[in-house]
């Protein structure tokens, strides 16, 4: 099961079909899909956008075939010994426990700030009540907006709180969700991640694209596509 949270709360719960039906989140989606590529960045900035942990679209499907097909290989000696690991299905498995968030009146500085001190390229926005209602992705604090061009406009940017450059509403995970429900709706929506939250609307973790290519190469027997 998947679930979505805007700023005034939950707005969805079901399947991956329903979620790819739902017009708030496509509408995002395709708003971030057609956004411009700056191709006249600085080059340190560039290596910045791609650094690990954010591969392109293109690099992390066949970083997934490469990986899938390795322990596929290593996994067929060791299905058939005693003690064979149960396969990997379900987000709890995959997702990283360490929770990482940014408060949702934090500036863009201060978002910025909490990513890079944390090495992550994106994280869970929470409103005062410590409730989901969006992601801050590191792409869309950099880069800037092309007509910064004095100081002054610079701070203005900086200081612009993180709710009015996340992504929200955003869906959410829950434990229990299978990873090849996870798996496709990254690809759909072109997000790095989903928070991963309790019944209860609580946050209790994170699964990146990161995390199920490592589950795929480091964590055989595997399940996902069959």
């Amino acid at each position: 099961m998947l679930t979505v949270y805007g700023l005034n709360g939950r707005i969805f719960s079901g399947s991956l079909e329903g979620l790819r039906e739902l017009g708030p989140v496509q509408a995002v989606a395709r708003l971030r899909a057609v956004e411009p590529v700056h191709r006249d960045q600085e080059p340190s900035l560039q290596r910045d956008l791609s650094a690990p942990g954010m591969p392109g679209r293109k690099a992390g499907r066949q970083g997934a075939l490469a990986a899938y097909s390795e322990a596929q290989q290593q996994a067929q000696p060791a299905a058939s010994g005693a003690g064979a690991r149960q396969p990997l299905t379900l987000t709890e498995q995959l997702m990283s426990r360490k929770l990482i968030t940014v408060p949702v009146m934090a500036s863009v500085a201060q978002g910025l700030d909490l990513l890079a001190e944390a090495r992550v390229g994106q994280a869970p926005v929470l409103n005062p009540q410590q409730r989901l209602v969006g992601l801050l992705l590191r792409a869309d604090l950099l880069p800037v907006p092309r007509d910064i061009q004095d100081a002054a406009a610079w701070a203005r940017w900086f200081s612009r709180p993180v709710g009015e450059v996340m992504w929200s509403p955003v869906p959410a995970a829950r434990p229990d969700t299978p990873i090849r429900e996870v798996a496709q709706a990254l690809l759909d929506l072109r997000l790095p991640g989903l928070p991963v939250l309790d019944e209860s609307g609580e946050l209790v973790g994170f699964i990146s694209r990161s995390d199920i290519l490592r589950g795929l190469s480091r964590e055989p027997p595997l399940d996902l596509w069959g």
